[in-house]
């Protein structure tokens, strides 16, 4: 009898362990041992061409920063994050407040959504082909720059070096500001009208409304989407290979841009695995401060 008990007790315990085996195995072949790995192949001369890897400590850290296109790709890639991350925080900021301001009829609003929300429910090819096509010298954003005297029709946004970051950027918050819009949106839509009500009863204007309760109320969601907004933003590639490939001449390369080329047209499997080490560091930091954020949030 206490075998008995002591078998239901045992299931009992197992079981929810049980339900999170599929996920825990999957995470582990997917995530954790590649990760072990890559922080691995760092530490050696090159682990997946040479059949007999040598240890060679901090030598490919040391190596890597040596490099001047690694600074020059961490400094495009700072460019990207700050310029991204701070205009989706304003047009998705701006884009809530009128959706959900009372200008609007609803269904005014419902047409205004589908239409703000296109940009983020377009894939990365979609994204990249669209743009590619439109920022062709023969293409309709010289056509209509050059009624305002912005530009002619011999313009290269994508090929220039003074044009091809900022094209980058503008095509990234393009596509990615509907992401703060729907989450801003969502968070006004959840504070109380009162708190509205009794700032006007006390003779607050419109900014000062803004700059006591929304701004607070909202601090949240923004300092959640924002450290979201970095990592993505970090780790960028799909439409930045599909529009400029890194060039030219390293001016749109980025730190995924970086270790894509270094692994996979270098064969450099080494120094990739160490930028990409790098690059998770800073992730991880951006991790640990986004749980510490919304463990504040919950409590």
């Amino acid at each position: 009898m206490k075998r008995r008990k002591t078998k239901n007790a045992y299931l009992n315990l197992m079981t929810p362990y049980l339900f999170l085996s599929p996920t825990v195995i999957l995470m582990m072949a997917l995530l954790v041992i590649p990760i072990c790995l890559v922080i691995q192949y760092s530490f050696l001369n090159n682990a997946i061409v040479v059949k007999n890897p040598v240890y060679v400590g901090l030598a490919n850290y040391f190596k890597l920063f040596a490099d001047s296109v690694f600074w020059e790709a961490s400094r495009n890639t700072t460019i990207f994050v700050v310029v991204s991350v701070t205009a989706h925080i304003i047009l998705g900021m701006c884009f809530a407040l009128l959706l959900n301001s009372d200008y609007f009829k609803t269904k005014t609003k419902y047409l205004f959504r589908i239409i703000y929300v296109l940009p983020w429910v377009f894939t990365a090819s979609t994204i990249a082909i669209l743009w590619k096509l439109m920022m062709q010298p023969q293409g309709i954003v010289n056509y209509l720059l050059e009624f305002v005297s912005l530009a002619t029709k011999d313009t290269e946004w994508l090929s220039s070096r003074t044009y091809a970051l900022v094209t980058i950027i503008f095509v990234n918050i393009w596509s990615g500001y509907p992401f703060y819009m729907i989450s801003i949106l969502a968070g006004l839509q959840g504070i109380p009208a009162e708190l509205y009500e009794s700032s006007s009863l006390d003779g607050a204007n419109t900014w000062k409304r803004f700059l006591h309760i929304t701004l607070p109320q909202l601090k949240p969601i923004l300092i959640s989407i924002a450290m979201l907004d970095v990592v993505w933003s970090i780790q960028f590639f799909a439409v930045i290979w599909m529009l400029t490939g890194g060039g030219p001449i390293h001016v749109t390369e980025t730190l995924s841009i970086y270790i894509y080329k270094l692994a996979f047209n270098g064969s450099k499997y080494a120094l990739a695995s160490t930028a990409a080490v790098i690059a998770l560091i800073v992730c991880v930091i951006l991790a640990i401060f986004y749980v510490k954020q919304q463990k504040k949030a919950r409590d």
